[in-house]
């Protein structure tokens, strides 16, 4: 087994001496990462591209021990054509994420690569066999649980890279658990391919720590994440645990929960869910007074942690693997609730104090507020759905005048200075008059969406009866 540390020994060489050779080519070349004042922290130029050393030094271990008459070469030779079969898709992942790095790709050309390297990756062997206990190598849904597994790896670590340091400490971490993953379940592929890339990333992360001389660029990124997610896929294809996929998922979850965390806090937003933002985890560690050196220190134990436990659910029978799962959720929602998201807090309020309950109710006042105005044929019919309505709403008083004729009602309206007042023109005669009280109970959710839907549909269907009511103004039907 010489060959396993070999492995790693001459990774990390290459790339110790291959890092500041691209740095410096990249630097003469421009390409570099330049400072925006907003997301990106460091304040001058910094060459990008790492994943170019780390590949050549990945790629590199393998061929010279197969060239060296070292013992345990046989060993190399005998599982390295299981490792090549996901070099076409590590090739297309790395091609991707330079291609970012030196033009810059649009987001669904990025997404395209992503999808065909875990295409690839899953006509390789990669495949997801088992999710929460069930087996899914029968089903249809292995290709796109695959495809989303690791397009959801390579986005994490792509995500997750914006401190010095960060996305590279993290996949070294995920490696390494990795590795011993394997040297416990006697899986020799997956420790000879874990070895190499964990030499790779340490000697990458002289360079890469803060203060950092070089970054990873989508190049590296994005190749940590695909070989991290199908290493994963293997180590559960191998696990002896019925919960598959856990084990891998808690070693990266630090990327994994801060790609989570990001999609639900644009759609809560309304934002696009593609969209660069300074709300990952990273940043909201800054923003709680961490420096970006302490940020990566804190983020590099919280992964140790997931590590164990990790770790521990691969070891543990069944019977207690529940107590490990129920541990490492506990400490992930303790860890997202002392990140202060806001809009996690605002959406559980919402949920749990009724006021989600308020909105659908509202939302179905107005479908039945609009049907029932569909339905109206009769001056009186439109009245008496506005009138209806505007008392769910709060109101105390409505007034409508349609040519002619005014009709009112005042439920409970007392007092014009305790009232705010809203006019709704219909046309040169016709309007409607709102009032309702400043400390109304009902919650005014929906008045906007109200008084749209009541001035489009009122003006379209009430101007042939304003024709037929031009009456003396001074009739006026109080009810």
């Amino acid at each position: 087994m010489y060959s396993l540390p070999a492995l790693a020994f001459v990774s990390f060489f290459f790339s110790l001496v291959l890092t500041p050779l691209c740095r410096d080519a990249f630097r003469r070349l421009g390409l570099v990462d330049r400072p925006d004042g907003g997301r990106k922290l460091h304040q001058d130029p910094v060459p990008r591209g790492g994943g170019v050393p780390i590949a050549i030094s990945y790629l590199a271990s393998f061929g010279l021990l197969l060239l060296m008459p070292l013992n345990g070469g046989d060993l190399i030779g005998r599982y390295l054509p299981q490792i090549l079969l996901l070099v076409p898709a590590a090739g297309l992942v790395f091609v991707t994420g330079l291609l970012d790095d030196l033009m810059g790709l649009r987001p669904w050309q990025k997404l395209a690569g992503q999808i065909g390297a875990a295409s690839l990756a899953y006509w390789a062997g990669v495949r997801v066999l088992m999710v929460a206990g069930h087996p899914t190598d029968s089903g249809w849904w292995t290709l796109p649980l695959t495809i989303l597994w690791l397009v959801a790896c390579m986005n994490a670590f792509n995500l997750i890279d914006g401190v010095d340091g960060l996305a590279s400490g993290l996949g070294l971490f995920a490696t390494l658990t990795t590795f011993v993953a394997a040297l416990l379940q006697n899986n020799v592929p997956l420790a000879l391919a874990t070895l190499p890339l964990a030499g790779a990333l340490l000697g990458f992360l002289r360079y890469n720590f803060n203060p950092a001389s070089i970054f990873l660029g989508d190049s590296g990124s994005l190749l940590i994440g695909f070989l991290l997610g199908c290493f994963g896929v293997i180590w559960s294809q191998k696990s002896a645990t019925f919960l598959g996929m856990t084990a891998p998922l808690m070693t990266l979850a630090i990327p994994l929960l801060d790609v989570c965390l990001s999609l639900v806090r644009r759609f809560l937003r309304h934002q696009p869910l593609f969209t660069a933002d300074r709300g990952h985890i990273h940043h909201r560690l800054l923003d709680l007074g961490l420096t970006p050196r302490r940020v990566v220190l804190v983020l590099y134990a919280v992964c140790a942690l997931g590590a164990i436990f990790s770790l521990l659910q691969g070891l543990l029978r069944n019977q207690f693997q529940g107590m490990v799962i129920l541990l490492f959720c506990g400490a992930t929602w303790l860890g997202v609730q002392h990140l202060g998201y806001v809009e996690f807090g605002v959406a559980r309020r919402l949920l749990v104090g009724g006021a989600f309950r308020r909105m659908l109710s509202g939302q179905l006042m107005l479908r039945e507020f609009e049907e029932s105005l569909a339905a109206a044929r009769t001056v009186s019919d439109f009245w008496k759905a506005i009138r209806e309505n505007c008392k769910t709403l709060g109101f105390s008083q409505v007034r409508l005048q349609l040519g002619g004729e005014v009709y009112e009602d005042r439920n409970g309206y007392s007092d014009a200075e305790n009232c705010w007042h809203l006019r709704i023109p219909l046309s040169d005669l016709s309007y409607i008059n709102l009032s309702r009280e400043f400390n109304s109970p009902v919650q005014p959710m929906v008045v906007a969406p109200f008084v749209d839907l009541l001035r489009n549909r009122l003006q379209t269907k009430l101007q042939p009866l304003e024709t037929e009511m031009m009456v003396p103004p001074d009739l006026v039907v109080t009810s």
